[in-house]
């Protein structure tokens, strides 16, 4: 029976890149590559095949880079000669790194020179079998990660040859992130996640010629020169500006809240005031109300008892305007004597009556009773002056009278 061999490796995880013990195969060998992990095929020191997770038989469809290299044996035994390489996939993780020297930094708010280290850690993993193998492994018989990062783990510990390279990616670049972001070096705490994504970017440029990345980079710790006389004039000077600027806040804030009580008091008053000349108004516009409700109250109840004495309100007027002339002086009471007084009254009377009737806009038909009554007065008059009769004795009051009608009752004078 032919013996299918089978190709695969088991070894510590510490093992970054293995190279198989064998050279030498046979079509239809059965290769194990396990979940961290892949298998590059090498030949004449160019990579060829690549394998992934899974179990592979070889044959010639599934490793068509070798297969135009093959020269296939006859007598049944169909061998090839290829190195096989198993590449560690896992990320190694906690790797320490930090600088070996200060970093100068400038910082152009004070105009002072200080100088910084850093110090953190990184995640790293293969991300290009095909790369790391020829760059980094070449013929030699594997990779370890201690000959990569050093052989206590850290880059600040041990001479792994990529300790250089990051150590420079961040002495390059650690002053230009922080001037370019503008960052504070006394508040720098606040923006670690800032440069620390910054630096990532700039060294997973340079790993990824070698086949790595850095899926994590974290810059824990800045360490600044606490006794530095520079640092300590910075940190003092930081101090005096946050202090006048907490200052100048405070101030804003009491003069924004004293404007603030001021427009409320405003408010209030004007409220008040508002409030008090609502209710001035709603007292005058409810005196109004009663008083219009007590006239109206009055004139029907005046008007009421007019209407049972049977006579109307012109009537009315007309009897008051008759008696109010009567009793001021149109008898022949006035400063004149005789016949002549009495016209000059009833004269008088006549403007007096045309006057109101302009001022109050009395109609025709309520002057008509009043203008009725100054008539017969002044036909009465005229009577008297005509006809030369004298004075007589009121039959109603007892009262001389030298008038048409009594004065004081309105009683006329017998006929003869």
């Amino acid at each position: 029976m032919e013996v299918i061999s089978v190709i695969k490796y088991e070894g510590s995880n510490e093992v970054l890149a293995h190279k198989h013990q064998n050279e030498d195969f046979t079509i239809g060998s059965q290769l194990i590559v396990h979940e961290s992990q892949e298998a590059l095929f090498m030949r004449d020191g160019k990579a060829m095949d690549l394998f992934t997770a899974g179990r592979h038989t070889l044959t010639t469809y599934n490793i068509p880079l070798l297969r135009d290299l093959m020269k296939l044996g006859t007598g049944g035994e169909n061998v090839f000669h290829a190195e096989v390489y198993f590449i560690n996939m896992t990320t190694m993780m906690g790797i320490r790194w930090g600088t070996d020297s200060k970093v100068r930094l400038f910082d152009p708010a004070s105009g002072l020179h200080i100088e910084i280290g850093a110090s953190g850690n990184f995640n790293i993993r293969v991300n290009d079998s095909r790369k790391l193998v020829i760059k980094l492994v070449g013929t030699t018989e594997g990779l370890l990660q201690s000959e990569l990062l050093g052989e206590e783990g850290g880059l600040s510990y041990g001479t792994g040859k990529f300790r250089a390279l990051v150590v420079n990616r961040v002495k390059s670049n650690l002053a230009r992130i922080i001037k370019e972001q503008n960052i504070n070096i006394l508040e720098i705490d606040a923006y670690l996640d800032i440069i620390s994504e910054a630096l990532q970017k700039e060294i997973n440029e340079t790993l990824d010629e070698y086949g790595l990345t850095m899926p994590e980079f974290y810059v824990t710790t800045i360490q600044t020169p606490d006794d530095d006389p520079n640092y300590q004039r910075l940190k003092q000077q930081f101090a005096e500006k946050t202090l006048r600027v907490r200052e100048e806040e405070v101030r804003r804030a009491e003069a924004e809240a004293a404007q603030g009580r001021k427009i409320v008091e405003a408010q209030t008053e004007a409220q008040l005031k508002m409030v008090s000349a609502q209710g001035e108004a709603d007292a005058l516009l409810i005196k109004a109300k009663a008083e219009a409700e007590a006239y109206k109250m009055q004139a029907e109840a005046e008007a009421t008892e007019m209407k049972m004495k049977g006579y109307t309100y012109q009537d009315e007027t007309a009897r008051q305007v008759g008696m109010e002339a009567m009793q001021n002086g149109i008898t022949g009471g006035g400063s004149g004597s005789g016949a002549g007084g009495g016209i000059g009254d009833v004269a008088s009377l006549g403007v007096t009556l045309g006057a109101m009737g302009g001022v109050i806009n009395m109609t025709k038909e309520a002057m008509g009773p009043i203008m009725g009554e100054s008539q017969k007065i002044g036909q009465g008059f005229g009577n008297v002056v005509s006809g030369g009769e004298g004075a007589w004795t009121c039959p109603s009051c007892g009262k001389a009278v030298t008038s048409k009608f009594c004065p004081d009752c309105g009683t006329p004078r017998p006929t003869v």
